[in-house]
């Protein structure tokens, strides 16, 4: 459906009230946009000069200084393409690296079970994806709680329902009350059960990756899932310069089932990078380079992602900020490095410090955003939800989150000029001292033209003491409160269903229910 489509949609849920708007809804289908093409330029921060600059400095420190790869397997490959390998440090020469790198595909389809939700990632495509992570959620009456199995079912459903989320991701919080070996199986189950977007999966270990190959092989057939991209999994690089073990199996799976990793160094800068913004993205850039080009030795030309999670640390307490201006400056620079690799790549978009839905979480969000877009940037994480550095998914930051994606979607998407000459023919009709309101132009345009929130508050001052007077938190979580009393499954099939139910039940007998 195309965004005035869903626009329509959500206007239409504005105007229909209470229990019976909808359940009148209920019969429209689910609005969802299709994968972001921006049609705005690319914003680049400093001259190619400094590009190259950086660029040079991190291949250097592959060379020179090297990176570790903490796994006997990863070390053998290393040999075999002929890196410098002395027990677990890796010196990759500039050559064999970017021969490597230069595999990975430009552009790549990522399919969903509903082919209608299936994206495109790479190039001038950009998708949002929810947050990832946060052991507490911060709950439909403000209470911040340990998250819950029914919490997370109700993110991957608050997912499914928000029209500019392309993806559900998977652990949007962990539900706690389910033991740590066995809480992958419904993780994926939720995700897959309660939205048919593409997902991601899980990185912890290499069973966990490869329960959550198997189970993708239930919804989307064995044979599809050995060779197209289906979901998206995150894996780390420990800052500085190491490739650990649990990390490493996980990219053995998923890449030698073509499936595309996000190769993301978590640098927390001034603690686990230089305090230096430009030097902190020489390090990261190199981490990266090193993860991608690894994938690349299990499976050559296997779609993976270049990433990064940079935050800076507050050098007073040591604690992680979010939307800092050299977070945002750092984007520029990672972008700018990914187009000169053609490299797909993800940062994060609303990931913010802040503890609560307020005015700082907004202009942390506004200023990473806007960032994320003007870098170019394709796969954009932590798009929903996100609180506390991301130790809090809430309720109501997911609601809000969401309806500034819509207009974000618009922003990207450039400006249309296809009405241009009826809004001219529109001025003539209605000549000085008139109105537009009745004009035909508006008659057509009205619902599309503006992008238009149904959270955010625009009424006068009496008009909102009149209806409570509430604040946009508190609107947020009424957001989501009739989001998910809208909410319809989208249902598997029942033989799929099935499948998944009796595939859970056979792994967790086999599984302990506690970590040794």
């Amino acid at each position: 459906m195309n965004a005035p489509a869903a626009e329509l949609t959500e206007q239409t849920h504005r105007r229909g009230g209470g229990r019976l708007g909808r359940k009148a809804l209920r019969s429209v289908p689910i609005a969802s946009f299709p994968t972001l093409v921006r049609q705005i330029p690319v914003y680049q921060m400093v001259p190619d000069e400094a590009v190259e600059l950086i660029h040079e400095e991190s291949l250097s420190i592959l060379e020179e200084v090297g990176c570790e790869f903490r796994d006997d397997e990863a070390i053998a490959l290393w040999k075999a393409a002929g890196a410098d390998v002395r027990e677990t440090r890796v010196r990759i020469d500039r050559a064999l690296l970017m021969e490597l790198v230069a595999k990975v595909p430009s552009e790549f389809t990522l399919n969903a079970r509903n082919p209608e939700r299936t994206v495109r990632v790479g190039g001038k495509n950009s998708i949002f994806a929810p947050m990832y992570g946060a052991p507490y959620v911060r709950d439909l009456d403000n209470n911040r709680r340990y998250g819950t199995l029914a919490d997370l079912n109700n993110f991957h459903k608050l997912a499914y329902m928000a029209p500019a989320l392309h993806s559900s991701s998977s652990i949007i919080c962990e539900p706690m009350e389910i033991a740590v070996p066995k809480r992958h199986l419904h993780i994926i189950h939720s995700a897959l059960k309660y939205s048919d977007k593409p997902f991601m999966g899980i990185v912890t270990s290499k069973e966990r990756a490869e329960d959550t190959m198997a189970m993708a092989g239930i919804v989307f057939g064995e044979e599809f899932v050995r060779d197209n991209p289906v979901l998206v999994a995150i894996t780390n690089c420990n800052s500085p310069l190491v490739w650990d073990a649990t990390m490493l199996d996980a990219m053995r799976v998923y890449a030698r089932h073509n499936q595309p990793l996000i190769l993301a160094p978590f640098a927390l800068c001034g603690a686990s990078t230089s305090a230096s913004a430009v030097g902190a993205v020489a390090q990261v850039n190199a981490e990266a380079l090193a993860g991608v080009a690894f994938t690349q030795l299990i499976r050559p030309g296997s779609p993976q992602i270049y990433g990064q999670f940079m935050v800076t640390v507050d050098m007073k307490t040591g604690a992680p900020m979010g939307g800092t201006p050299e977070a945002a400056q750092m984007m520029y620079l990672m972008g700018a490095l990914a187009r000169k690799y053609k490299l797909p790549w993800r940062t994060s978009g609303f990931h913010v410090g802040s503890k609560l839905n307020d005015a700082q979480a907004g202009y942390e969000a506004n200023m990473l955003m806007h960032a994320a877009i003007l870098s170019g940037a394709n796969y954009i994480w932590h798009s929903a939800g996100w609180l506390e550095a991301g130790l809090t998914c809430g309720y109501s930051k997911f609601a809000t989150d969401c309806e500034q994606l819509v207009g974000w979607y618009k922003y990207a998407g450039g400006l249309p000029f296809d009405d241009f000459k009826e809004a001219m023919a529109a001025i003539r009709e209605v000549g000085p001292q008139g109105h537009f309101l009745g004009t035909q132009h508006t008659l057509d345009h009205f619902e599309s033209a503006f992008f238009m929130p149904s959270i955010m508050d625009f009424n006068s001052f009496e008009q909102w003491k009149a209806e409570g007077a509430k604040d946009h938190d508190t609107r947020g979580r009424e957001k989501a409160r009739n989001m998910l009393a809208d909410y319809e499954e989208p249902k598997l099939d029942e033989g799929i269903a099935d499948g998944l139910k009796d595939l859970i039940a056979r792994r967790e007998e086999k599984l302990p229910d506690s970590v040794s």
